[in-house]
């Protein structure tokens, strides 16, 4: 029987995409920490540091979504094993990367894609752009406060929808006309985080702004509410880009990819107006 295997599946990208590949009929195995069910995807426990637990995650399934859930650093050194994992066992390989990493071989997340494209299995490679979704988990503590501070400057970013990553991975997963592929997602239009805050602020109808600040400044704060040191410096690394206008591009892939345009970031502020209230 085939069946999908979707890490991360209690995570932003990973319950959607458990959803949607429920409603096309696939068969689903929902990896995480905690190994619970997802409606009616089978759970199983899955940590990417133990690999004791590849073989009952890999059991029975023909396709995978590989991703890193949030918090880790050790980019390649935990996900070549997972890819390994699926060569070994001549699983597809959907693995969500990072916009912008085809840039340099020397990139941890590029070095991962580089590891998949050699394993000899077919592959998807998804890179998407910053979540839209982040204004309402991660910076969600700060537009209660009326201020997103982030050191964006007055970069732009194409933020795509979690709910068009999730699209674009099941139609991956449900077909090969995708296969040995990599596509860049982003949302239709790009804005900066002034714009983005503005639009907030329109839509909960009281003040949001954005606020600029320094690197060591925002390192600071994420370390100051618990981030752990590692993470709260690779947090802070992935602005540079931002600034530097590398996350301002728009590609179609989403389109291409399930036949329905992107979402955009107004739509995904009216969707989400209680998460972000």
């Amino acid at each position: 029987m085939s069946k999908v295997l979707v890490l991360g599946a209690s995570g932003n990208v990973g319950r959607p995409l458990v959803e949607e590949l429920l409603a096309k009929g696939e068969q689903v195995k929902a990896a995480s920490r905690s190994g619970k069910a997802m409606g009616a995807a089978e759970g199983v426990v899955f940590d990417y540091s133990d690999s004791s637990t590849f073989d009952s995650a890999f059991e029975g399934v023909d396709r995978a979504y590989v991703m890193l859930a949030g918090g880790y650093v050790a980019i390649k050194e935990l996900l070549i094993p997972v890819v390994e994992a699926a060569a070994a066992r001549n699983v597809k390989v959907v693995f969500q990367s990072v916009l912008g990493v085809d840039a340099d071989d020397s990139i941890p997340y590029r070095q991962v894609e580089i590891a998949l494209e050699n394993s000899g299995v077919p592959y998807v490679i998804l890179r998407p752009n910053w979540f839209s979704d982040n204004f309402h988990t991660y910076w969600k503590a700060g537009i209660d406060q009326g201020v997103i501070a982030v050191p964006a400057a007055d970069g732009k970013s194409s933020f795509i929808d979690v709910r068009d990553i999730a699209s674009s991975a099941a139609a991956a997963l449900s077909t090969d006309k995708f296969d040995n592929q990599a596509f860049n997602l982003t949302g239709p239009e790009a804005f900066s985080y002034a714009e983005a805050a503005a639009k907030i602020s329109s839509a909960l109808g009281k003040p949001v702004q954005y606020q600029a600040i320094e690197e060591g400044a925002f390192c600071d704060m994420l370390k100051s509410v618990g981030v752990p040191a590692d993470y709260a410096e690779f947090l802070t690394s992935i602005f540079y880009p931002v600034r530097e206008g590398w996350t301002a591009g728009v590609s179609d892939a989403v389109q291409v990819l399930t036949g329905k345009p992107a979402r955009s970031l107004d739509s995904y502020i009216k969707d989400h107006l209680a998460d972000l209230a």
